[in-house]
Order: structure tokens, then sequence, then C-alpha cells
């Protein structure tokens, strides 16, 4: 396959992804190419591959190998080719708008998803050897394989955090709006430098758009009402299945309410009154455990 329209299957900022192969005997792969073209491009490239060098886990999309040279004209030419993920994007399976072959997800289904990304997540925060902060967090960077399991991916914007010396001396980790529009912690809007809270924030917002099926760029959310505050109040009133995904009704309220309590609590406005993600997987896993304990009993 070559990079023809045909075979691109997604777009970003400083990227295009295409669907290939690396040899007629291999399997399929996803091949991200860089737009070098774009201010910030090369950047991309050089912060994924040094994120994604040292760090392993199930729920991070898997690098097979990274290209850096020139093409067949002479121009300049970078990738990352991934391990392909058959079901897309999480984006694809919450806003299909009924276009597309992909069934709604169940609550169950939803709340693994939440998990798989808060345990991704929690390794880079705690457990990579490093401090890494993704910065952009987003349904679009969902990647779920052949069992929806969930994979995090595009690790363009992310950043490594060293020694608060090390950090003083690099004006750039400060430089510039980090991760995207209505996803990106209100602070970083001020300047304030990348950090686990931050990540923090657009895991809350994610998870409010996939129990409610709205983006937080949505047309209802405006003149200082967010997707956050929306969830908040309607949990403040007790009126959680009035804001949920119609197909998630049929639920225990009190599992919806959990959920949308703990997105609510990752997405305040305060970096300090954020939780952690290793409570969030705690707490997550606790509705998780009542979902199959409801399901056991019907």
């Amino acid at each position: 396959m070559g990079f023809s329209p045909r075979n691109l299957i997604g777009e970003g900022s400083f990227s295009s992804v295409y669907r290939g192969r690396l040899n007629e005997d291999g399997g399929v792969v996803a091949i991200k190419v860089l737009n070098l073209s774009r201010r910030g491009g090369s950047k991309s490239f050089i912060s994924e591959c040094e994120t994604l060098r040292n760090t392993r886990h199930r729920n991070l999309a898997k690098v097979v190998t990274c290209c850096s040279g020139f093409d067949f004209q002479g121009n300049e030419f970078k990738a990352i080719v991934y391990e392909f993920m058959s079901n897309g994007t999480l984006d694809r399976w919450l806003h299909n708008n009924d276009q597309d072959d992909v069934p709604r997800l169940d609550l169950l289904q939803r709340v693994c998803i939440a998990l798989d990304v808060a345990y991704a997540l929690d390794y880079l925060h705690h457990h990579a050897g490093q401090i890494i902060i993704h910065c952009d967090i987003k349904p679009s960077n969902i990647l779920l394989d052949e069992d929806l399991v969930a994979h995090v991916g595009d690790f363009g914007l992310s950043k490594i955090l060293h020694s608060e010396y090390q950090n003083r001396l690099n004006s750039s980790s400060s430089t510039g709006v980090r991760g995207t529009v209505g996803y990106a912690a209100p602070e970083y809007g001020v300047g304030s430098k990348a950090s686990r809270s931050g990540d923090v924030y657009s895991y809350g917002i994610l998870l409010l758009e996939m129990i409610t099926t709205k983006k937080p760029t949505a047309s209802m959310f405006r003149d200082g009402l967010g997707i956050h505050d929306y969830a908040n109040t309607a949990m403040g009133d007790g009126a959680v299945f009035g804001i949920v995904d119609p197909v998630l009704t049929k639920n225990d309220d009190k599992c919806l309410h959990s959920l949308v309590e703990i997105g609510v609590s990752c997405s305040t406005g305060s970096p300090q009154h954020r939780i952690d993600m290793a409570t969030v997987i705690q707490q997550l896993q606790l509705v998780k455990d009542a979902i199959l304990g409801i399901s056991a009993l019907n």
C-alpha cells in the first residue's frame, strides 16, 4: 500500500496516519507520517520518539519502528509505525451518528475503556521511570484493538518532567497551550507548565464525554458553561439520568452518578483539588465491580 488518500485513516495537527504493510508478508500497521512543513512537526516527532523509547505498557500504543531520512524526491521524511488497532478511535465509537456499523458501547465497555486509559496515565505519571505528561488526552487519541482494549496514542505533545532545576532552564516547558481546546487544563492557558494534574483534567473531560456523548466543544457549552459545570449541576440536582447517553439510562443510577462524580472530581478548575489517577482507578474498579454484581443478579 502507498500513501494514497484511500489508505488515510486519520489526521492530526502535525501528521497523517495511513493503513499499510511493511512488506508483502507483514501484518497491517498504522504509519504516522509527520508533516514537516508545519511548524512544530519535527519537534512533535522528537517528543514522541523520546517518550516512547523506554515505555512499555499494555495500554499504550505499541511502536513497531521509526523512520527518519529522505523520500525519493529528496524531501525530509519522518514517520512512526504503530501496531494497527482494528477498532479505530474511541471518538468513532462515541460519535458515529448511526452512519457507521459501529454499535453503541454499553456501560461496562465504557468503564473498562476508562480503566484502560487510567492505567496508562497512572503508569506514565508514576511508574515509567520518569514522569511523563501526555498533554493531549481526548477520544481521537484513544485507540481500540479487536477486543476493545484501549491504548493511549499520539505522544507528539508529550513532556518528560525533569528536576525543578532542569525545568527552570527549559523555557519551552511553559510555552503555549498544551493540548486541544476543550480538553486542555485551564491553567495551561495562562502559562502553567505541563503537569500530572493537567492530564487528570483532560481525563475528567474525556470521562464526562464518554458518559454523556457530548463533546466539550459542543455549541451548547458557551458563556462560561462547560461540560464540567453541566455535569456538576446535574449531579447536585439529582438529575444524572437527564445528561447521560440515553443508551445508558437502563443502568443503575448509583453507577452512573459515581462515574459523573469521578469525571467532575478530575476536571475541577483548581489543580490541587483534582484527584490522582491511582484514586481514579480505585473508584472505577468499584463501579466495575458493582456493574458486574448487578449483571450476575439479573
